[in-house]
């Protein structure tokens, strides 16, 4: 059994606490976003990966270290890693939510979202695989959208585990029914294997849906925890 934290956190503040635990490219990066709630989101992410990772590690916060070298094009916006660790990191945020999970050394993807969208049928229609779309027939519009949300978050979870993103089609992924425990049915890509794939969908907080997706023949045990520094 492999266990896992989820760690959530409303948007942390811009203070010099914090601050001061992101390193040079992550303070450009800070700097760069325009919003100030796109910077407080950011921020929010080191810190937890930070904290997590300190506390798996051994290591003071500060003294964490990221790579965050993205694979396709080598710049600083990739995944953050600690080199040589036995650690992997996914952060997801939405709303007013950061998330970051933490396993050993397996792929992971943690994926979160507000609950107050629509689901419009091209929408469904881009997503949904036939099977997944079926289910949703007949649900009233409230009923449609939460059932659409489940599948939504758990397709981003995977796309995140594999590092592939939307190169793999949303329509040739079929998880389990939406008001089932979570899992990957059938899938038309070498990158996801069923046997290999593992999910839970993740209560969050009111008024979000997520999932996490772990690429590892292992059961998860998730503990989701609200952290407040």
């Amino acid at each position: 059994m492999m266990e896992i934290v989820v760690r959530w956190s409303p948007p942390l503040p811009a203070e010099e606490r914090f601050l001061r635990l992101l390193d040079e490219a992550e303070q450009d990066r800070f700097a760069a976003y325009r919003q100030e709630a796109d910077k407080r989101r950011f921020l929010t992410g080191r810190v937890l990966a930070k904290t997590v990772a300190a506390e798996r590690l051994g290591l003071a916060a500060d003294a964490v270290k990221f790579d965050a070298t993205c694979e396709d094009c080598g710049k600083p916006h990739g995944r953050p890693r600690v080199p040589g660790a036995d650690l992997t990191l996914s952060i997801s945020h939405s709303g007013d939510l950061i998330g970051l999970a933490a396993t050993p050394a397996v792929p992971v993807g943690l994926d979160v979202e507000t609950a107050n969208r629509r689901a419009d049928d091209g929408l469904i229609d881009y997503a949904l695989s036939p099977a997944e779309a079926a289910h949703l027939a007949g649900l009233d519009p409230d009923a449609k959208a939460a059932a659409f949300f489940v599948y939504w978050t758990r397709k981003e979870a995977v796309m995140k585990a594999t590092g592939k993103g939307l190169r793999i089609p949303l329509q040739s992924i079929t998880f389990s029914r939406y008001d089932e425990p979570a899992r990957l049915v059938s899938s038309g890509d070498a990158a996801l294997d069923p046997a290999r794939t593992r999910l839970v969908d993740l209560k969050a907080a009111d008024g979000y849906r997520a999932a996490i997706a772990v690429l590892t023949t292992e059961e998860l045990s998730v503990t989701e925890e609200h952290w407040l520094p």
